[in-house]
């Protein structure tokens, strides 16, 4: 009933927009990346034509990218901190989505609600807010000396790690709320019925069922909210500021923005893209495989 060229004029108006404001700056970087310095004033000369790339300056910042040099140790600190905030937002994620899904009936749509709601404030204000409470002299450490818990508090604005753990937790555990939510609701509720039925406990069912069904949920989840942090150098910059804390995000943030070397800048946002989708393929991967397995 619709001629074949339909769907594709659908899909031009996307298809446009990735090209416009995906793929032509990207391309940009990765010109200024593998392209030349002014002699002079040392600033990026583009190279547009890849015949020509120079990869003199990605190969050296690439030799720092080994055990030990500035880079490798900015990285290894990027990775520690996601991987305790991911894992702690599953540990928290979980449990909830599994209530909303499982549990909530009368108030599903209220707890919904509420997930999404802190989407209608200001990312950077909700940090500020965290600031103020985590100053010296804020509600946290006051409550921490009233309550004797601890006489001397630390700076949490001062370079502590737990800070930034805490803040990219309380930035993005709400986009993985939402995929687990979605992946529990799939779940054929006959499958739990029947494993009950089959003489599994309420721990049993649980482990042998639901969680590897919500497999993908959770690794879905996973990469929504890792991707984003390892670009991520606001959250660090609002609740730290201290190089102690720097993140790759904020290096490159640095160069672009608050150095003369925004080669070296967009160098490092090849490598954070390159290792990046080495992890959105595995996804990829997993997700055709669960697919193939279903069929």
């Amino acid at each position: 009933m619709y001629p074949r060229w339909l769907w594709q004029a659908c899909a031009a108006p996307g298809v446009f927009w990735l090209l416009l404001l995906f793929i032509v700056p990207f391309y940009a970087v990765i010109g200024v990346a593998f392209g030349q310095l002014d002699p002079i004033f040392q600033n990026p000369i583009p190279i547009w034509n890849p015949l020509h790339w120079n990869f003199d300056n990605t190969l050296s910042i690439l030799a720092q990218f080994v055990p030990g040099e500035r880079y490798w140790l900015v990285f290894v600190r990027t990775t520690k901190y996601i991987f305790f905030a991911v894992a702690i937002s599953l540990l928290i994620a979980y449990p909830v989505a599994y209530y909303i899904s499982r549990h909530a009936r009368r108030t599903k749509t209220i707890l919904l609600v509420l997930l999404v709601l802190p989407f209608w404030v200001s990312y950077l204000m909700r940090m500020l807010a965290w600031v103020g409470l985590l100053s010296p002299d804020g509600l946290v450490n006051n409550f921490l000396i009233w309550s004797h818990i601890d006489t001397d508090p630390p700076n949490w604005l001062g370079g502590h790690p737990g800070t930034v753990i805490f803040a990219l937790i309380y930035g993005y555990i709400p986009y993985m709320i939402l995929p687990l939510v979605a992946a529990l609701d799939r779940i054929d509720k006959s499958l739990i019925e029947a494993s009950r039925d089959l003489g599994m406990t309420a721990r049993q069912t649980f482990f042998r069922v639901t969680l590897p069904l919500s497999k993908m949920g959770i690794l879905g989840g996973c990469v929504i909210i890792t991707l984003p942090m390892f670009g991520d150098y606001y959250t660090p910059q609002i609740v730290s500021g201290s190089p102690e804390t720097s993140m790759l995000g904020n290096q490159i943030y640095l160069y672009f923005h608050g150095g003369p070397q925004p080669d070296v800048g967009a160098t490092l946002t090849v490598v954070l893209s390159l290792f990046l989708a080495v992890l959105m393929a595995y996804y990829l991967y997993s997700v055709a495989r669960a697919q193939k397995d279903l069929q």
